[in-house]
């Protein structure tokens, strides 16, 4: 996937907004973008390149959207500037979060807060048309992906996407709220005295489980501090509904990262060892499934 047919610096170093001419420096580790870091007299700012990518149903009319209202809810950094295929904010000194970071009680309960404002505030400051995540269609159109691309993942699809069936029914009827959709540690900025969410790619309304799923499996998260996660949530002891739909998301939450990976194994440009990370989250999720088993039978 290609964001433009220029050179994605060339092309930032060309945005109309800076006060002259700056030298962008990439930002490694993103898997889905390509990302800058621009100093423009004393300010700093984030660049991401990236055009849509409807194989994984990032849209960024729907990004720029979830980043905007992020802002007027004070939950990510103010954006400066957008156009097709790029996007600015105002950079964030601080440091990403690690897993190691998000296992500690006094993280999660920083953390926490957090991904319910983003759940109840955003919706207050969104505009015009945004997505649903549902992540049991994106599941099935993985697949579909992969089918039509005949991956050599599709012996997998047919066992994968049954258990994705029992996992959604597992999940029932669900309230729906605003999601990040995309809680990997490094997407939690902490610089000092408080905390950000940044990366909106995937925004959308969801189950508030999908986001409590993805924090507890992106952050290998125990038993223990799983009670945690809920009762900060919800502000009350959860209950066995509470952890039958936290583990259904859970499982959930890694088979799509799996899926995910799989389909960017054919369709993405970035430099990234894929194959890796589709073994690593495959195995995650046999053991988020087994975990889910218990809650199935109940």
């Amino acid at each position: 996937m290609v964001a433009s047919s220029r050179d994605p610096a060339a092309r930032v170093a060309g945005l109309s907004l800076w006060s002259g001419p700056v030298e962008p420096r990439p930002i490694t580790g993103g898997i889905t973008n390509t990302n800058f870091l621009v100093e423009d007299g004393a300010e700093r700012f984030f660049v991401r390149v990236g055009a849509d990518i409807p194989v994984h149903g990032v849209m960024r009319f729907n990004e720029l959207a979830a980043a905007r209202a992020a802002e007027a809810a004070g939950i990510s950094p103010a954006v400066v500037h957008a156009e097709p295929g790029v996007l600015v904010i105002r950079f964030v000194e601080g440091r990403s979060l690690t897993e190691a970071d998000l296992r500690e009680p006094a993280m999660l309960e920083r953390a926490v807060p957090l991904v319910r404002r983003c759940h109840r505030e955003i919706t207050r400051y969104l505009r015009g048309p945004v997505l649903m995540f549902w992540v049991f269609h994106i599941l099935r159109s993985y697949a579909g992906v992969l089918r039509d691309a005949a991956s050599p993942r599709v012996p997998l699809l047919a066992d994968l996407l049954e258990r994705a069936e029992r996992l959604e029914r597992a999940v029932g009827p669900i309230e729906v709220v605003f999601g990040h959709n995309d809680l990997l540690p490094a997407n939690f900025l902490d610089d000092g005295e408080r905390l950000w969410l940044i990366d909106w790619d995937y925004a959308g309304f969801n189950s508030p489980f999908f986001d409590l799923g993805g924090l507890s499996s992106n952050s290998q998260l125990a038993p223990e501090a799983e009670e945690l996660l809920l009762g900060l949530y919800f502000g009350r002891a959860p209950t066995g509904d509470d952890r039958r739909a936290l583990a259904a998301m859970k499982a959930a939450s890694l088979l799509r990262e799996s899926l995910w990976s799989m389909v960017s194994e054919i369709h993405s440009g970035i430099d990234f060892d894929f194959d890796a990370y589709t073994a690593e989250n495959l195995a995650r999720f046999e053991r988020a499934w087994a975990a889910f088993l218990p809650f199935e039978r109940n």
